[in-house]
């Protein structure tokens, strides 16, 4: 049987069709949990409770929200620092210092994919290192970065939020990687079955 270059074409295509279709499911899967991680956020944040599980959720949802979007992540920000603002005394050295460290850490995570990771880390964790070592020299009542349940719980989250990014990032690009691959073999096959048919 004789295999036409239309023939060859489609058969080309039709991964290429699939994956295209795919596309708006994901966009809504991407808005779904972007929103859904802000409403968690927002429960926590209004639940009572120590500000060291305040803090945690703050982090940990933030940094989870911008893997479904960039936006989720500095309105992640933005919801934290406008509900925990004035709610006690912690809460005024809470949320400009881990805000303004979220903040940062962001914008490095967009920068690029899981290579700027660690320097997103880093850029989270030098400023609230930084300020516990030095703040209470600045401000003898700025104490509350130096106590040890600080920076365990801001940095646990950071490390954890990190890490599913991590493993999104290494999974999507394996994925990716697989996917190009069975374009490339099932158009060399394609064009196989046309040469023969010729």
């Amino acid at each position: 049987m004789t295999v036409t270059h239309t023939q060859v074409t489609q058969t080309v295509r039709r991964p290429v069709q699939r994956a295209r279709s795919g596309n708006a499911g994901r966009t809504l899967a991407r808005l779904a949990g972007g929103i859904l991680s802000l409403l968690a956020l927002a429960y926590f944040l209004v639940t009572p409770g120590e500000w060291t599980g305040l803090l945690f959720a703050w982090v940990l949802l933030t940094l989870i929200a911008d893997e479904f979007g960039g936006w989720f992540g500095y309105l992640g920000v933005a919801l934290g620092a406008l509900m925990l603002s004035g709610q006690s005394e912690a809460s005024w050295i809470l949320f400009p210092l881990v805000g303004g460290a979220l903040t940062a850490a962001l914008m490095v995570k967009h920068s690029g994919g899981w290579g700027v990771l660690p320097f997103a880390a880093a850029l989270f964790a030098l400023p609230l290192l930084g300020v516990a070592s030095l703040g209470d020299k600045i401000d003898p009542a700025l104490t509350l970065p130096a106590e040890p349940a600080f920076l365990q719980t801001a940095l646990t989250a950071m490390l954890i939020g990190l890490g599913i990014s991590l493993v999104r990032q290494v999974f999507l690009w394996a994925r990716d990687l697989s996917r190009k691959q069975r374009l490339k073999a099932d158009a060399k096959a394609a064009l196989a079955t046309g040469e023969a048919g010729l």
